[in-house]
């Protein structure tokens, strides 16, 4: 018989720590949490490493900024412009959002914030270490650092 793990669901959020982690294997994960009905909150959304080179990683972002509606760029997609957005909406991929209301139900559950709130200092906070960078910090871009490029405004 296969071991079955235990969620155990508590009004406390699990608070993660985003500080140099990748965005993508952060998501992933933050994403399973909320599939098995935790609430989560991603502090420091600032500080997530976007994996690329810098130049790379700017031309890209801007070429998706070019998408939009043909008819009017209300109904295009929206583009997010801040690091805590980006990451709820980069979370929100991850999940059945659009598929089922089990979904819609997780995102509800996730908080993402820009630095670390007063109200949350007190919780003990976690990390992925499968999601944590392995280089050094000088081949990653942070998030802050490309949404200022794009527009983002502190």
């Amino acid at each position: 018989m296969a071991s079955q793990e235990t969620v155990v669901r508590t009004d406390r959020p699990i608070v993660v720590d985003a500080t140099n982690h990748i965005a993508g294997r952060l998501a992933s994960n933050v994403a399973k949490l909320l599939i098995k009905g935790n609430r989560v909150s991603v502090v420091n959304c600032d500080k997530i490493m976007m994996s690329g080179t810098r130049s790379n990683q700017i031309k890209e972002y801007r070429e998706f900024l070019e998408i939009n509606s043909i008819i009017n760029p209300k109904h295009g997609p929206v583009h997010y412009r801040r690091p805590d957005t980006i990451m709820a909406k980069m979370i929100r991929g991850m999940l059945p959002y659009d598929r089922k209301p089990s979904g819609k139900e997780s995102h509800q559950r996730l908080r993402t914030y820009i630095g670390s709130p007063k109200e949350l200092k007190s919780f003990g906070k976690i990390q992925f270490e499968k999601a944590k960078i392995k280089k050094s910090a000088s081949n990653y871009t942070t998030m802050a650092e490309l949404c200022r490029v794009i527009g983002w405004t502190e």
